[in-house]
């Protein structure tokens, strides 16, 4: 394949959407609607073919475009059935020239036939994406990991919504967002194909493959399941026995559960950190312990539903409204179970962030340091300063309008700011000030009278 010119990814759309912590992921020109990912994949040998049918809608008139694809080989592009006049494809980008230039507003349909070994690709946050198992697969997809096994438009803004099958070796078990819709054996092989209606930003879009037994975690409500080794069952048992509580917990602070069930899937490998997906969450067999060692992690992972997943941020940047949102959920969890209250979480982890460097700035954090700690920790405090300012009924209002307001949409800081406003009945812009745009840590305002 020749490599294209520097004038042609311009004129592609290449250039990223406009997220300066991910300068090359993103593309413009238009907006993908919906994902259909048919894959055939040998987990002995790593080898992936599939196919990837994307339905769009050109936002201008396009002559050529780009999708972010890394690792793959994509074999032949067409679009709307005709076979793109020119494909080119560098590390990152694979860009295709329709044989006829598409209209602005008009929808297309690109089908890309592609092949590989999938593997992660390096970012500043080290290696993330597709990622081989002692035996099967996980994908980490954020921030820029979903190009390692589809081609798509990787920004966080570009929601969409997915159909995905994966056929694999019988033996393995295989989970995709969305709902199981059939399950089909053949031979030594078994395909699965799963169907995801709420619309999903492309980091959150994975797939796990293991040799999983299932476990049932809720006994009403939300059904919630984890996916497990066999020998993790009575550790995994003991540990999950909360989490049917923590839902309930933040059904009633945060507003429904926006997905329709709720699936932890646990690695036979030890993972460093469990991570969210959309509507599922993964962790390592080193989280599970059978003493709740990772309780306060669960309850992380399990926030993340509504923050981050429903609510995705638009920019890199405003990722306190995933991270801080998630960081404070533990801190609810902890005082709902009769550990230490929010406030006195709140005051621990004061005391820690007040020795650390004061050079974060959490609405502005920058590419390097949008996943520190003192960004989890700082906003977290800063919403039990907002809480301690508006009070619980106010705060817990505004989080539950803010939950069904941006159902399955994204958001930003400003969209936070004039909803707390609106329902305010104290000015909070300098409380929002001191907290998110100024490198200082304040101090904890006194809690509001009651």
């Amino acid at each position: 394949m020749a490599r294209p010119t520097s004038t042609a990814l311009a004129a592609a759309g290449a250039r990223s959407l406009g997220d300066p912590y991910l300068p090359t992921s993103g593309n413009g020109g238009y907006t993908v609607l919906h994902y259909d990912l048919d894959c055939d994949y040998r987990v002995s040998g790593n080898r992936l073919s599939a196919t990837a049918t994307i339905t769009a809608v050109a936002t201008q008139r396009l002559s050529s475009f780009s999708l972010d694809f890394a690792g793959l080989v994509a074999s032949k592009v067409s679009v709307d059935g005709q076979r793109s006049a020119n494909l080119t494809q560098t590390a990152r980008k694979l860009v295709v020239t329709p044989v006829t230039a598409l209209n602005k507003d008009v929808q297309f349909t690109i089908v890309v036939k592609y092949a590989g070994l999938p593997k992660p690709v390096r970012s500043a946050w080290g290696e993330v994406g597709w990622e081989e198992l002692t035996d099967g697969v996980i994908v980490a997809g954020q921030p820029s990991g979903a190009p390692s096994w589809f081609p798509c438009n990787d920004h966080p803004s570009n929601k969409a919504t997915y159909s995905i099958a994966f056929a694999v070796e019988s033996a393995y078990r295989v989970l995709c967002n969305g709902k199981l819709v059939k399950r089909t054996p053949r031979a030594s092989r078994t395909r699965w194909e799963f169907c995801s209606t709420e619309p999903m930003a492309t980091y959150l879009a994975t797939v796990q493959i293991g040799l999983y037994e299932t476990m049932h975690v809720s006994q009403e409500g939300v059904p919630q399941y984890v996916l497990l080794p066999e020998d993790l069952r009575s550790n995994a048992l003991a540990d999950f026995e909360a989490q049917d509580r923590m839902m309930a917990l933040f059904e009633r602070l945060f507003g429904p559960y926006p997905f329709a069930d709720y699936t932890v899937v646990v690695t036979d490998d030890e993972l460093e950190i469990p991570l969210e997906a959309q509507g599922l969450a993964i962790f390592g067999r080193n989280h599970i312990d059978g003493v709740g060692g990772s309780e306060r992690l669960i309850a992380h992972e399990l926030s993340h539903q509504w923050f981050g997943n429903s609510l995705t941020v638009g920019l890199w940047k405003d990722i306190w409204l995933q991270e801080g949102f998630a960081c404070y959920a533990e801190w609810l969890w902890s005082e709902e179970s009769g550990n230490a209250t929010a406030d006195e979480c709140a005051s621990t982890h004061w005391a820690r962030v007040n020795r650390l460097p004061k050079d974060l700035m959490i609405s502005d954090p920058g590419a390097a340091r949008m996943f520190d700690d003192r960004l989890y920790k700082r906003g977290a405090l800063a919403l039990h300063a907002l809480r301690r300012t508006i009070g619980d009924d106010t705060f817990f209002g505004v989080l539950r309008e803010w939950t069904a307001t941006h159902h399955h949409g994204t958001i930003s800081t400003p969209e936070f700011i004039t909803l707390v406003e609106q329902h305010a009945a104290v000015p909070v812009r300098a409380l929002f000030a001191a907290w998110l745009d100024q490198l200082a840590l304040p101090k904890l305002p006194r809690r509001a009278p009651r």
